[in-house]
């Protein structure tokens, strides 16, 4: 079941009006975004001890990317929302030129490969949720991490789902992830479940797929 929760009047996290997320029952559980940006004991201290995460380093960090961004006149980023910001500055531990570069690799990745991101949303990508081969579990692991499961074995029907759609899907899981402060600090977790996977659909995983798995782990801004 797919419900809808009103989200915080301030909050930046989506770069658009949006102002409702899904929520989504997963039997006794209940999966939805978590926003908040209140970080657990735990999480604070990995953020602290790992990421160098300290409000005097979070300005002075903020400072310097948005002087490096200011400075590229190719990319038109919104670099006045600090939450948007701190989504590099995060997986890059603070070091503002490793985060600029960040950037402009996440989005040079998403030109060249713009028949991937154009258009690219839940509802257009119905198909891949509708063979229930991609799961996000509704608890986190012992590490706070997000888990995602692919199972691309015996319950893949590849002639009816292709590998790009299960990229979309892997894609969309990612970038919806990633909004999370927890999942920021903490990482996430993917699966490949490939039990019973057949010759027919090994096929499938062209060298050129393989190659852009490779390319889209290099500019993932997420730990996985």
């Amino acid at each position: 079941m797919i419900s809808l929760e009103q989200l915080p009047p301030e909050c930046e996290v989506f770069l658009s009006d949006l102002n409702e997320v899904p929520v989504i029952q997963l039997g006794e559980f209940l999966l939805r975004l978590e926003l908040d940006d209140c970080l657990s004991p735990e999480l604070q201290a990995v953020a602290v001890n790992e990421l160098r995460e300290t409000p005097e380093q979070q300005e002075k960090s903020i400072a310097e990317l948005k002087a490096l961004l200011e400075a590229d006149k190719d990319l038109k980023v919104p670099i006045h929302n600090k939450t948007w910001l701190i989504r590099f500055l995060r997986p890059t531990k603070y070091y503002p030129e490793s985060a600029y570069k960040l950037i402009k690799h996440y989005y040079q990745f998403k030109v060249k490969h713009a028949n991937v991101y154009k258009g690219l949303s839940p509802q257009k990508e119905k198909n891949i949720f509708d063979h229930n081969i991609l799961h996000v579990l509704p608890k986190r692991d012992q590490a706070s991490r997000r888990i995602l499961v692919l199972e691309l074995g015996k319950k893949w029907k590849h002639k009816k789902c292709t590998l790009d759609e299960v990229f979309k899907g892997a894609v969309l899981f990612l970038e919806a992830a990633i909004m999370e402060p927890a999942t920021q600090v903490a990482g996430a977790q993917v699966i490949f479940d490939m039990d019973g996977l057949s010759l027919q659909q090994t096929w499938q995983f062209s060298p050129q797929f393989a190659k852009r798995i490779v390319d889209w782990l290099q500019v993932s801004y997420v730990k996985v």
